[in-house]
């Protein structure tokens, strides 16, 4: 369960912003669009969590920094000496660029908050830290810095914390987290902050397509039944899928999730399994494999396999631009989903950016639930939750915000035309 996602010196983020799952004090639509969570200082959270803001405002920016922190937490153990690490800090401010980057996340584990963060540059990992609420006092379990007076690496770590430690900590090298190191040395008191990273959490970056492979394996599996009646809530004429195996010439992909990346892109014989959907529309039938299916059927299948392991297993869905490809409606059946503890009834949360204006709406979300990401005059972002405008009750927020009054949305001058001066 996703509390909270902190971060600082990122991309277009400067200064240290917050989004917040944490539940207010607000009595609207609290059974429905809240999740219990067992901890005596945080009640609830909420199940969904929407990103607003114009282009370029760090809504992709914001999600891609989540992929990174679990790309990092999941294979940091086996960079190389010399790699690298992937982060761009804000470059247009010179102190800022030669700072460390932090990222924090607070999560509930069974019952348990663990706040996980770090700071690092290209270079390594400047600290690392670790607190658990087992009581409403923390435990730091450890804590990995550079001595402001000698540069050299220091450790702390908590009795409450066991295992071997000093071993650890000797093998963790400078561009690898200590949690991952730990990890591959069989820490069972980290484990489940790691399967968290590992199977809590499915993110998707804006631009890269879910291409369906997920979804096919999830048949495979004897999920088919499931697949077909999730596509069939979205009013898709699927009445049967089926797979199988076929010798051709077929499109592969290697995705870097965590950079955002496509890195290879072939066509090459192959063996491929191939899903194939059976519409029917009264007596007449057809038959049309994956590729022949519309842009927007595409999407909802790719997503259907992810989907329902996620909320399967009370996972986190984290998406860049939810609506893309899909109608309004659609998009707002996905949120829906999500919101109704009967088809979410093990506590799965998504987090989403969107430009539907539509769903800014207070019968679908909650005030504690919606964002809005702006640039001020020095190209730094800032992440507001619309809690901090106090809208008045009743008050129509999509209105409310295309006219400027929650800001995250593009200032617009007048569009230059060839042949004019003014742009008039």
């Amino acid at each position: 369960m996703l509390l909270e996602f902190r971060l600082r010196n990122y991309g277009i983020f400067r200064d240290e912003v917050a989004l917040s799952l944490v539940a207010s004090n607000y009595k609207t639509l609290h059974s429905e669009n809240l999740i219990p969570t067992g901890l005596p200082e945080v009640s609830h959270v909420v199940s969904t969590c929407a990103i607003f803001g114009a282009n370029a405002s760090g809504k992709s920016t914001l999600i891609r920094a989540m992929s990174l922190l679990q790309g990092l937490v999941l294979v940091s153990f086996k960079h190389l000496p010399e790699a690298q690490l992937n982060v761009k800090p804000f470059l247009l401010d010179k102190e800022f660029s030669l700072q460390p980057t932090l990222f924090e996340v607070s999560v509930s584990i069974d019952g348990v908050r663990h706040q996980y963060g770090l700071e690092f540059n290209k270079e390594r990992i400047v600290s690392e830290w670790l607190l658990v609420y087992k009581t409403a006092r923390p435990q730091k379990w450890f804590h990995r810095y550079l001595s402001p007076g000698t540069g050299k690496e220091e450790y702390e770590f908590s009795p409450h914390f066991k295992g071997q430690k000093r071993t650890w900590q000797e093998q963790t090298r400078p561009n690898a987290l200590f949690l991952s190191t730990a990890i591959q040395f069989n820490s069972e008191m980290l484990k489940p902050l790691y399967q968290w990273f590992s199977r809590g959490i499915f993110t998707v970056l804006g631009g890269l397509p879910l291409d369906g492979g997920y979804t096919t394996g999830e048949i495979q599996k004897g999920q088919g039944t499931d697949v077909v009646r999730f596509l069939q809530s979205a009013d898709l004429s699927i009445h049967e899928i089926t797979v199988e195996e076929q010798s051709g010439l077929h499109r592969t992909m290697d995705v870097d999730l965590r950079k955002g990346e496509i890195l290879k892109s072939e066509i090459k014989n192959a063996k491929a399994i191939i899903p194939k959907f059976l519409h029917k529309v009264g007596e007449q039938e057809a038959i049309l494999e994956f590729q022949e299916e519309s842009d927007g059927t595409q999407k909802m299948y790719g997503l259907a396999g992810p989907l329902i392991d996620i909320l399967d297993k009370g996972s986190v869905l984290i998406y860049d631009e939810l609506d893309s490809r899909l109608h309004p409606l659609l998009t707002r059946k996905i949120i829906e989903i999500f919101q109704n503890p009967i088809s979410n009834p093990n506590g799965a949360q998504l987090v989403f950016s969107s430009h539907d204006t539509s769903l800014l709406d207070a019968d679908l979300l909650r005030r504690d639930q919606i964002w809005f990401l702006q640039k001020d005059s020095s190209q730094a972002a800032s992440l507001t939750p619309l809690t901090d405008f106090h809208p008045r009750k009743g008050e129509a927020l999509m209105r409310g915000y295309l006219t400027g009054r929650y800001d995250g949305i593009p200032i617009l001058n007048s569009i230059a035309v060839p042949g004019t001066t003014d742009g008039n």
